[in-house]
């Protein structure tokens, strides 16, 4: 059941609508409104609109680079996985 979050961004308030837990939207909110002031301090910009972009710029650049490292891991990882599965298997072909 949808439930509605009042959280506040940049000095906005937002009734946020949503299936979420309450708590991780106010997480998630919080995130994007400490990207807000930080962009804002670092730029010395004041316009929301474009502090805002400049914040989804950051937080885009953030994901992508996560994004990334994930793809780094899981090649390696899944060449693992399947080497020690061919082990197991070779291991109880040989058992039996």
């Amino acid at each position: 059941m949808a439930k509605t979050v009042k959280v506040e961004i940049y000095d906005q308030t937002y009734h946020i609508r949503g299936e979420l837990d309450e708590d991780y939207v106010a997480e998630l909110a919080q995130f994007v409104d400490g990207k807000m002031r930080s962009v804002a301090e670092a730029t010395r910009t004041v316009d929301s609109l474009r502090v805002a972009v400049l914040a989804a710029l950051n937080i885009a650049d953030e994901l992508h680079a996560a994004r990334g490292q994930q793809r780094e891991i899981e090649g390696p990882l899944r060449k693992r996985t399947e080497r020690c599965l061919a082990l197991v298997e070779q291991a109880l072909r040989d058992s039996a």
